[in-house]
């Protein structure tokens, strides 16, 4: 991000200080780390707080996170459907290239330390965060996990062409049997279809209807997302969960129905998204990622350029803890 933010001088603590800064400068601030999208992922408000970085009365940096208490121990991570979260960094507009990445330092190790001592970390930062000296060298481990990250710079016919040959047959197919609307109602439907779903592979979902409810209502009260429905019929075979901020669109989530065999349905839905976020100005499409097998070879065969992101982890000290806690019950 390039921005220069001054402080307003108001006697605020810093959470509310970002809040004014999300409220009056949004742009700048994705939507993962939007306040009220920390208000609406986090079970209680108090849970998420941030730290800033400042220079006399200029912003630049802040990393918000959450914090929790489980089993006696403080867990740094993300919160539950928040793929991303980490510092940010607010470079100035006259910064010179040559001199980005030892700005990024500096403003990261005045973050960096700032952060509360947690027994555990589990944090997936913004996948373009390199710092990774720095915080091996604060006693972190680095995992990577991978997303796929499509260039909305391109013209509409050039990213339609990259397409896999299977993918393009796949949304032509769909055209004048599949209808696409938006409909956040529907979104009893998704949860159930994801249900289902994970259930066939032995996974418990990680959130409930409710915690999708309160998202929901946020993103649509802040024109930062919605839900994509797709027909045939009467039937919705598929839905895509699409959130955006000023920068990027996302995928967040999606179901096909599991009384469905229409898998054009998923395809044109995320062409659809692709499209709606060309025409709001997006310059990437992220498909947020998977390890899984199927769903990578699905989300690779966009043509979008895979991207690693980091996942920061400290766990070593929360095994010991669960080890020696469970022995003291014998």
């Amino acid at each position: 991000n390039s921005a220069t933010l001054f402080i307003p001088n108001l006697f605020v603590n810093q959470k509310e200080l970002y809040r004014i800064i999300c409220k009056e400068d949004s742009a700048v601030i994705p939507v993962f780390a939007q306040s009220w999208w920390l208000d609406a992922v986090c079970d209680a408000v108090d849970d998420w707080q941030v730290e800033l970085a400042l220079k006399g009365e200029q912003l630049i940096g802040a990393w918000p996170y959450l914090l929790k208490e489980k089993f006696g121990m403080l867990l740094l991570r993300n919160p539950r459907l928040t793929p991303y979260l980490g510092p940010l960094i607010f470079f100035p507009p006259d910064v010179k290239e040559s001199n980005r990445d030892s700005y990024e330092y500096e403003v990261t190790e005045q973050l960096f330390s700032a952060l509360p001592a947690a027994d555990m970390w589990r944090l997936s930062v913004w996948p373009d965060f390199k710092q990774v000296g720095l915080i091996k060298r604060g006693g972190v481990n680095i995992g990577v996990q991978q997303t796929f990250l499509l260039d909305l710079l391109q013209t509409e016919p050039v990213i339609f062409q990259n397409f896999k040959e299977s993918l393009r047959r796949n949304i032509k197919a769909s055209e004048g049997k599949i209808s696409i609307a938006t409909e956040p109602e529907a979104l009893a439907d998704l949860f159930r279809f994801q249900e289902s779903t994970l259930s066939q592979k032995g996974v418990v979902q990680s959130y409930n209807i409710q915690h999708l409810e309160r998202l929901m209502s946020a993103c649509l009260a802040h024109n930062s997302g919605t839900l994509w429905v797709a027909s045939e019929g009467e039937k919705i075979q598929a839905i895509v969960w699409n959130v955006w901020d000023e920068n990027r669109s996302y995928y967040l989530m999606g179901g096909m129905n599991p009384d469905g065999d229409n898998y054009r349905a998923m395809s044109a839905l995320l062409w659809h998204c692709i499209r709606e976020a060309k025409k709001r100005g997006n310059k990437y499409f992220d498909f947020e990622g998977s390890m899984d097998g199927g769903v990578e070879r699905f989300f690779r065969s966009f043509g979008g350029k895979r991207t690693l992101y980091l996942v920061l982890k400290r766990d070593e000290l929360w095994l010991w803890k669960i080890l020696k806690a469970l022995r003291l019950r014998k």
